[in-house]
């Protein structure tokens, strides 16, 4: 069995690294062995109480949240490069922590580096658009009126376990560039990276108290934070169930909370699309990350046309898959992160059945030869085709490697079955009319498009979606104005006196 490759943390508590209040720990599962090789703290109310109260002092000083953006930018761009040195070793920490293969954990590695500096740059740009802001045209000669972007003051960040530091990240490093001061709370089931973060927040000397991070389970860690009246906003990732919970206990103290939460996204293969391109597109966009993605495009529609010879060659393809111990290069399918989704992935698995969809290819474990000895949280790429729209695999989350297939006829009828969905954050056509491609992009009802292609993402593009899917954007400079309030400032500038209240004339 692999050594965790990093050392056993604490909480990250005003710069420090401190036990939780009531001495709980819990165990951390490898999913491809099935057995704990580390443990994590167990956070409770109390020490979230800390952690907040850490980073309220930090905002009030001044020391960080009334720095310049440049200021700031330093200790970002020194947290990249210190993700930078340190990707091997992360990167198999995320492994072992979340199941997801080696290759994929090295790449999120990059992007969480990027990610941070791009918001470095934001955070400098910051500064000019408060120094060179352009007055706004109010009508009235007498008034100077501008606006300035400041800090929100304190924020909650509670992030999944798909894309532990990834997503950690994402809300991280603009609420830092903001000059706002956090307390993270990422899933208990992969935990390890965060507290890595945090590691090297005190290694760049991040100032104390500006980055907290409390590890624990939901209901002991995620709801008092979501909850507490010290926060200016929460901005959680995960699914809409918990996204409603988080949202109502924000709105209990009046104060906002982003949601980036779960999907059921369509791809529409037309009868034009190059066989091979739209394949391998079709499983990037279903089998990514062990199918543990929000924006996986699950639901596919491919032309009645075009059907046979595409569910053929998608058929064999995802046979292809190589699935095994997620810590080997060139593994493209791991374990799903823990026993309760492997259950839970299977469960739906049958459902399909049950309601009579076509089982294609995979359905259960892949075979043994191909895994760790000890057993893991497995499920094969999984492929329905004959599947209609009352099916739960084709309406449901499933959070996990099966593709459901549907065909279609025309044009109208497949953004009609795309749109008929209680979620709206990701879509994709696949088609070489470049008319038909922008058609349907602009009458997907989603938040993002991808056009001849599936889940590229990138730190500099908003991202987030509508309906169930949530509301509120990150990445780009949409991530950055989330933890931003935008002050009027108005100046008289006239020579003259007001005057609304001088006397009127005497008469003599």
């Amino acid at each position: 069995m692999a050594e965790c490759p990093v050392p056993q943390r604490q909480l990250y508590i005003g710069g420090a690294w401190v036990p939780p209040i009531k001495g709980q720990y819990m165990d951390v599962i490898n999913p491809a062995t099935e057995r704990a090789f580390t443990k994590i703290p167990a956070a409770t109310a109390e020490d979230v109480d800390a952690a907040v109260a850490a980073a309220t002092a930090a905002f009030k000083s001044g020391h960080w949240s009334r720095t310049t953006g440049a200021y700031r930018a330093k200790f970002l761009r020194a947290i990249a490069q210190k993700l930078r040195d340190k990707k091997p070793v992360l990167a198999k920490a995320e492994t072992m922590d979340c199941g997801k293969p080696i290759d994929e954990a090295e790449w999120d590695m990059d992007d969480v580096a990027t990610c941070f500096d791009y918001y470095a740059g934001q955070a400098e740009a910051l500064d000019g658009r408060n120094a060179n802001a352009a007055p706004i045209d109010v009508g009235m000669s007498e008034f100077d009126v501008r606006v300035r972007r400041e800090a929100l003051g304190v924020v909650g960040l509670i992030t999944p376990w798909n894309y532990p530091l990834l997503m950690a990240a994402w809300k991280v490093a603009p609420a830092l560039a903001a000059g706002c001061c956090a307390v993270l709370k990422p899933s208990e089931l992969a935990s390890l990276t965060c507290l890595e973060l945090a590691a090297i927040a005190g290694e760049v000397e991040l100032p104390p108290g500006v980055l907290n991070v409390v590890t624990g389970t939901g209901p002991e860690a995620g709801a008092p934070l979501s909850s507490h009246p010290g926060l200016a906003k929460v901005a959680f990732t995960g699914s809409a169930a918990t996204g409603r919970r988080v949202s109502l206990a924000a709105a209990a103290n009046l104060r906002p909370a982003s949601l980036e939460l779960g999907g059921k996204s369509a791809l529409i293969v037309f009868e034009d699309a190059e066989v091979d391109k739209a394949v391998e597109w079709a499983m990037f966009g279903a089998f990514w990350t062990n199918g543990q993605i929000c924006s996986s495009t699950s639901r596919l529609l491919v032309h009645k046309d075009v059907a046979p010879a595409f569910l053929a060659h998608l058929k064999k393809r995802a046979e292809s898959i190589n699935v095994c111990d997620p810590l080997t290069p060139g593994c493209r399918l791991g374990p799903l992160v823990s026993e309760g989704q492997y259950h839970k992935v299977l469960s739906y698995i049958e459902a399909g059945k049950a309601e009579g969809a076509t089982l294609l290819t995979g359905g259960g474990r892949p075979p043994s030869s191909a895994l760790p000895p000890s057993g893991g949280y497995f499920v094969s790429p999984t492929v329905f085709s004959g599947v209609t729209p009352s099916m739960r695999i084709w309406k449901e989350e499933i959070f996990g490697p099966v593709l459901s297939v549907a065909t279609f006829e025309s044009e109208a009828e497949a953004v009609a079955m795309a749109n008929d969905c209680e979620y709206g954050l990701a879509g994709a056509v696949i088609s070489a009319c470049p008319d038909r491609c922008r058609r349907v992009a602009e009458a997907l009802e989603c938040g993002i498009v991808w056009v001849n292609c599936s889940q590229p993402c990138f730190c500099f593009a908003p991202w987030g979606g509508i309906k169930n899917s949530g509301h509120g954007r990150e990445l780009g400079e949409w991530g950055l104005e989330n933890f931003l309030s935008v002050k009027q400032v108005t100046k008289y500038v006239s020579p003259d006196i007001w005057g609304w209240y001088n006397p009127p004339p005497s008469k003599l």
